[in-house]
């Protein structure tokens, strides 16, 4: 379903209160209202619905609790659940929100419409929004299709989202856009120096693969985006507990983060030459499935002893990284569910990102703060640079000690990057554990709206 807003010339209007001007919004209703508003306990608390009758017994109205300020900045798109609660038809946003809230709600109310119904019919939402005036009503809907896209991608499940359909994915985007896609798989991987992408996917039935998208003039600044494609992680020989492989189809949702960014800046027009390099794998066991203490070569040249084939996320990276920088990109972004550290230390809402660069982390910040897409900046420590040399190899994709797992990750994927002028890794998580207002419990775009921002800011259009 293509998230879209309502275009009906006939919608109710809808009064957002806060808690401090209840009053004097009661005091402008007719007696009437007043008293069915108040008899139906209405305070204005956040997420607190009030239909208003009209003489014909439809809604003439409506009254939504804004709660206070500090309430409503403990989540983002409080509004989606206002959407949930009204009956079937069409609504306007007729007072209330300031103009930065504008945008926000009407996303809320796009994204809180979403359905993963592939394999189990689900009830749609019934409510329609008419865009608010001074909102780019396409923008916010391309906005909410690239978060649709993202999720469906995730939320499918490995048996029908392996390497295989995952290509078939990318191809499709990419012949959406007219851009073109092309794919080294297999044993032709070892043929063009993919030893990594190769040595994590080469035991599972479907081989592994890398997937490459061109878009765009080729005078126009480099852009590069790169994400992991895990399809499914078992661990490897290192094998999950049961619990922990629970949600391991959702390891490619770098993969699907950077398409749906991808979908964002082809359909925009953006000045880039765009670049999409997606490793797809799937980490399996078989009697032919890499080894803890194996030594493998990278594109790069760099050596990595593999200690624990449960870190395969910067192995499969590390060689799509290497090709990106080759060409010497003017933004490279790097997109992975790579480390349970991120979630520890910043928990499941809020990906941290890596950048020496200041000014482009700058940009970063402000962004995510304006497109309510939380992102928070993490350090490129390098008094942890040790860490990850074993001393037998250049590398160590495990470090021993346990300690700062989502910093030595990034540490790793920035030793095949030199060339690119700037560079930054996003470790996403990719999923909303438990249902909030626009998220349902399932597969999530994180940092694709933050992200878009800077490269505008940066590119300008096309």
């Amino acid at each position: 379903m293509k998230p879209c807003f309502s275009t009906s010339e006939k919608t109710v209007p809808i009064y957002v209160v806060e808690s401090k001007d209840l009053a004097q919004t009661l005091s402008q209703l007719d007696d009437a209202a007043r008293a069915w508003v108040e008899g139906n306990g209405f305070t204005a608390k956040l997420g607190q619905v009030a239909l208003i009758p009209g003489e014909s017994g439809n809604v003439r109205a409506v009254l939504a609790g804004w709660g206070n300020v500090t309430a409503r900045r403990r989540d983002w798109f409080h509004f989606s659940s206002i959407a949930a609660k009204l009956p079937e038809g069409d609504y306007r946003i007729e007072s209330g929100l300031k103009r930065p809230e504008l945008k926000e709600a009407a996303l809320a109310w796009l994204l809180g419409s979403y359905r993963f119904d592939r394999y189990k019919e689900k009830p749609a939402q019934k409510a329609r929004l008419a865009c608010p005036a001074g909102v780019d009503a396409a923008r916010v809907e391309l906005e909410a299709e690239a978060a649709f896209l993202t999720r469906d991608l995730i939320n499918t499940p490995a048996n029908d989202m392996g390497p295989e359909l995952l290509e078939a994915a990318f191809f499709e985007l990419a012949e959406r856009h007219k851009a073109k896609a092309s794919a080294i798989i297999g044993d032709d991987l070892l043929k063009e120096n993919f030893g990594l992408i190769h040595a994590v996917g080469r035991a599972a039935a479907q081989a592994p693969r890398l997937l490459d998208m061109i878009w765009g003039e080729p005078d126009a600044p480099k852009l590069t985006l790169v994400g992991k494609g895990v399809c499914f992680d078992t661990g490897g020989l290192n094998i999950k507990p049961g619990a922990s492989m629970g949600l391991m189809k959702k390891d490619m949702g770098g993969a699907a983060n950077v398409l749906g960014l991808a979908h964002m800046i082809m359909s925009l027009g953006l000045n880039v030459r765009l670049r999409v390099l997606v490793p797809a794998v799937e980490n399996a066991i078989s009697a032919s499935s890499f080894r803890p203490q194996d030594i493998l070569r990278s594109r790069k040249g760099l050596t990595v002893e593999n200690n624990n084939t449960d870190a395969e996320g910067r192995l499969v990276l590390a060689d799509a990284l290497a090709m990106a920088d080759e060409e010497t990109p003017d933004l490279l972004i790097c997109m992975a569910t790579l480390t349970g550290a991120a979630r520890v230390a910043l928990g499941p809402d809020l990906p941290p990102f890596y950048t020496d660069d200041g000014a482009l982390a700058h940009q970063i910040t402000r962004a995510a703060r304006a497109e309510a897409d939380p992102l928070w900046r993490m350090p490129f420590w390098e008094g942890y640079e040790t860490k990850i040399e074993p001393g037998i190899a250049d590398l160590d994709n495990a470090p021993k000690g346990g300690m700062a797992g989502s910093i030595t990750a990034a540490l790793f994927l920035r030793r095949f990057v030199e060339n690119a002028a700037q560079f930054a890794h996003f470790d996403v998580f990719g999923w909303t554990p438990e249902a909030r207002p626009a998220r349902p419990k399932g597969g999530e775009a994180q940092g694709g709206r933050a992200i878009l921002s800077v490269i505008e800011e940066q590119f300008g259009e096309g």
